[in-house]
């Protein structure tokens, strides 16, 4: 439960559910407002920063545990985090939250990426279509510089429909 800073009246996750914007929503996971519902955001070290409409902004520091033999962090992760960035992209568009469902996933693994470093993770909606959206998604590390970057079309998961 959290408190809105307006009125003083305490809201538990479903209020904030059914009355944030996407955008909003998402910025209240990055303010500690509203829990992230996966344990998979944790385990992959993931954290929502900032948002606004059609734009998030991800921190993703990798653990040991998503390294791959070679000791670099595995690329099915890094294709997550890009995905996940693409989506909330998306789901900021939206007048209330609503998950997305990838339909394809491009992504291009510019340089390796390590264990217990630091990213950002930037994902913008290039078009926020009604039934089909596209973003995009790319990954920085400390000195600013491009590590893997995606593009996704998206569609809405009409289940979270309301």
């Amino acid at each position: 439960m959290s408190v809105d800073a307006a009125d003083g009246r305490a809201n538990t996750a479903d209020d904030l559910w059914d009355t944030l914007t996407g955008a909003e929503l998402i910025q209240a996971m990055a303010d500690g407002r509203y829990v992230e519902p996966s344990d998979i955001i944790t385990f992959i070290g993931q954290a929502a920063k900032h948002a606004e409409p059609g734009r998030v902004e991800l921190e993703w520091r990798p653990g040991e545990q998503l390294s791959n033999a070679a000791g670099s962090v595995h690329g099915g992760y890094i294709a997550m985090v890009l995905d996940n960035a693409a989506c909330l992209a998306g789901s900021s568009t939206c007048d209330r939250f609503i998950p997305m469902i990838t339909l394809n996933l491009n992504v291009d693994y510019l340089r390796g990426v390590s264990a217990g470093e630091t990213y950002t993770v930037v994902g913008t909606c290039v078009h926020p279509g009604r039934t089909r959206l596209v973003s995009n998604a790319v990954v920085t590390d400390a000195r600013g510089r491009p590590v893997a970057q995606a593009s996704a079309a998206l569609v809405p998961n009409q289940a979270f429909a309301r």
